[in-house]
């Protein structure tokens, strides 16, 4: 009789459990495995063998479309994408019977109570709060089904038509008050900046005007000063001159012919010598 051998390959991205007659028997790493037959040569029957492979991948289930009402009684849809991963294969398939099917129900009911206790603006200014939520109901839950759930996101979130037109014109408003708020500030940073310059371009000038005065001031102190050296040592000096022609009257008399001959050499000079002598000697002859 001859034996039939059949072969599984498990890749690294999946797991096996080996069931021997119904019964888990061990969990299955990567790898080739060989199922032996249901009978051996000798035709007693052996146990029957199973094996169920099961992907620990990280996955994506979108929850598509769910209408729900806020805590303020606004009909929204909304569609959600959670990300997750299978850590235990051995719960995942005996505690639920579909964990995905289990997975999407959690997530539903999880986003339903989120979504209910918020009014519309909350949604639309705090999205993460639904994943926070979302994340905090279900995690704990799932985690009992060998289920991690990596993040959970708000994909789309659709307004009736009428409130769509209402947001879009709300949305426009804020834009546009954004802009001018930017638009306003910008001007009056440039305004203060225009002063900032004017004000240092005063004090610079200021300071100009300050140093010429100082200058000017500090150039007729050295003039003046230079003036009363020169004054001093003119006087000085004909001091000197004084006490050494009185001293010796000849220099005095040579000082006389120089200068006398310094006259002559100028036709418009004129020299008068004697008149005071003369005039005295006519009045007392008279």
């Amino acid at each position: 009789m001859s034996r039939i051998k059949q072969q599984v390959i498990i890749k690294d991205t999946h797991r096996g459990l080996w069931y021997e007659d119904g019964v888990l028997a061990r969990v299955l790493e990567a790898g080739r495995y060989e199922i032996p037959p249901d009978r051996t040569f000798w035709g007693q029957p052996r146990a029957q063998v199973e094996i169920v492979i099961v992907d620990i991948r990280q996955r994506e289930l979108t929850i598509k479309g769910q209408e729900i009402l806020t805590a303020d009684k606004v009909a929204v849809r909304v569609s959600i994408i959670v990300q997750f991963r299978v850590l235990d294969a051995t719960a995942a398939i005996h505690e639920v019977d579909n964990y995905e099917e289990r997975l999407y129900s959690d997530v539903q009911l999880a986003a339903r109570r989120s979504l209910a206790s918020m009014n519309l603006e909350q949604i639309l200014t705090n999205r993460n709060r639904l994943s926070e939520d979302i994340l905090s109901d279900v995690k704990e839950v799932a985690s009992l089904y060998g289920v991690s759930i990596v993040r959970a996101d708000v994909k789309d979130l659709a307004f009736p038509g009428n409130l769509q037109e209402i947001m879009n014109k709300v949305l426009a408003a804020e834009r546009t008050a954004q802009a001018q708020l930017v638009e306003a500030r910008t001007r009056a940073q440039m305004q203060q900046l225009e002063a900032e310059a004017k004000a240092e371009t005063r004090r610079v000038d200021a300071e100009a005007q300050a140093n010429v005065v100082r200058l000017a001031a500090q150039a007729d102190a050295e003039a003046q000063r230079i003036k009363s050296e020169a004054d001093v040592a003119a006087l000085t000096q004909n001091q000197t001159a004084g006490a050494v022609y009185a001293t010796h009257p000849a220099l005095l008399r040579l000082q006389e012919l120089v200068t006398l001959r310094e006259l002559s050499q100028n036709a418009n000079a004129r020299i008068y010598i004697g008149f005071e002598k003369h005039f005295t000697n006519g009045n007392s002859d008279e």
